[in-house]
């Protein structure tokens, strides 16, 4: 059996629609031999009559009103594939900017909707901002609150959180209440604005005590220098979740609330671009991160995903 082609289920439907094969031939700017000679070859290629002719007219037959609506559908979806490559081949890849933390299924997700490019320049989360802001990228995961959404005609929607936890001295791991913990902030605000916002809030809230350093210690060896210096729980930054911790110190759950960091897919509000739109919603349709409770859990008030209640 051939390969049925679009151009014979177009001609299908034409018939179908006209009921009449002259009128058809009319709409499908062919002659009317030629159309009877395709429907009888699409016919012939399905093992089907689609149509019963007689002096009175034509009429679809039983086959051909089941394969009426399942081919219009097909045509649809046709279409809509060469509207979609076409938007691809001219709209050139999606650019997407990320400080430590992608999802790790992000390219796979995103070809469903365009070609990502994802920059390997990682930068704090309100350099990222900056950068969809004024063009550099299309997109970007970081952490942002409804202010700088406002500032710079930025749009975010949820894509990920991240648990925070304490780093504490000693082999007690025990959770340990927010009250009963320090937080860093850093006098380098050009790389360490995001967090220092995030501390400060989470210190107001909750009665954690801010502890201000001038070393960039808010991760890495010299995070683990001021653990045992402060001889407190500690809440660690998104950037030192994965980090290996020294056997002399300990990880604590935070509880009374829950401290959470929250991920965001930030675009222009004014994107045009139809692949990057595309792009987002396949990054962020049905985001649900795992052991998300929002009922014990601390996010920033100003941050845009506070209302936000993940699976």
């Amino acid at each position: 059996m051939s390969q049925v082609e679009l151009r014979q289920l177009r001609y299908f439907v034409a018939v179908a629609e006209e009921l009449h094969y002259g009128r058809a031939a009319t709409r499908l700017r062919i002659a009317g031999p030629s159309l009877s000679q395709q429907i009888k070859a699409l016919e012939r290629d399905l093992g089907v009559r689609l149509f019963d002719r007689n002096r009175r007219g034509v009429t679809l037959t039983a086959a051909g009103e089941a394969l009426l609506p399942r081919t219009r559908a097909l045509l649809d979806q046709a279409e809509e594939l060469v509207r979609w490559a076409a938007g691809m081949s001219t709209a050139g890849p999606v650019r997407l900017g990320y400080v430590t933390w992608r999802p790790a299924d992000l390219v796979t997700r995103a070809s469903r909707a365009a070609q990502l490019h994802v920059d390997t320049w990682e930068l704090p989360s309100h350099a990222q901002a900056r950068r969809v802001a004024d063009g550099s990228i299309d997109l970007a995961i970081c952490w942002i609150q409804a202010d700088d959404l406002t500032t710079y005609d930025l749009v975010a929607r949820p894509i990920g959180v991240q648990r925070l936890a304490a780093v504490s001295p000693g082999v007690d791991a025990s959770a340990v209440r927010a009250q009963d913990t320090l937080v860093l902030t850093d006098a380098d605000s050009a790389t360490w604005s995001s967090w220092n916002r995030y501390a400060e809030a989470f210190a107001r809230d909750t009665g954690a005590q801010v502890v201000r350093i001038d070393d960039g210690g808010i991760t890495g060896p010299a995070f683990f220098a001021h653990v045992r210096r402060l001889r407190r729980p500690i809440v660690d930054s998104p950037r030192g979740q994965n980090l290996p911790v020294p056997s002399d110190l300990v990880v604590r759950p935070v509880v009374d609330p829950t401290p959470y960091w929250t991920w965001a897919l930030v675009s222009r509000r004014d994107e045009t671009r139809e692949a990057v739109r595309a792009t987002v919603d396949a990054l962020t349709h049905d985001v649900a991160p795992a052991g998300f409770d929002r009922d014990t859990a601390w996010i920033p008030p100003g941050d845009p995903l506070h209302d936000y209640r993940g699976g």
